[in-house]
């Protein structure tokens, strides 16, 4: 079932964002100081391409252990961020999700990019992983996902 998403997620606008989040990914590593930033962004641009069976958690909830991304550090990075690439991957998302919201068959993909619109502006301190992992460890609670399918 995830395959059959993902291919529809495609013509749906993850081709597009995935290409934007990309975008942001080089952007962000020519300036060499925002190589973290890239890194972060070039594994959201994976999930982008292909977010069904997938999820975006916050890494110290799920894996038990501080983070240097969810501390003072993560909000001081997620700023950085959201000034400087943020604000126009949430606003993409947001676009795409309001021509998805206009058909029917494009509600679901609309409602995935506004979960994905709220990854954009907050990204610092999430980790991208298989919706099977947060079913075995059962540390996270699945309705907190940014993207549970």
């Amino acid at each position: 079932m995830s395959l059959l998403l993902n291919v529809l997620w495609l013509v749906f606008g993850g081709l597009w964002m995935a290409a934007g989040w990309l975008l942001a990914a080089v952007v962000m590593a020519v300036t060499i100081v925002g190589i973290p930033w890239a890194r972060a962004a070039a594994n959201i641009a994976l999930y982008t391409l292909l977010p069904f069976g997938h999820s975006a958690v916050d890494r110290e909830e799920y894996s038990g252990r501080p983070s240097i991304g969810t501390g003072p550090m993560g909000v001081l990075g997620n700023l950085v961020w959201l000034l400087l690439a943020g604000w126009w991957l949430a606003l993409a998302h947001l676009i795409t999700a309001v021509g998805l919201a206009i058909t029917i068959v494009g509600l679901p993909f609309a409602w995935a990019h506004l979960k994905l619109a709220g990854l954009a502006i907050w990204p610092i301190g999430k980790e991208i992983v298989p919706n099977e992992a947060i079913g075995r460890l059962g540390r996270y609670r699945r309705s907190g996902s940014p993207l549970s399918t």
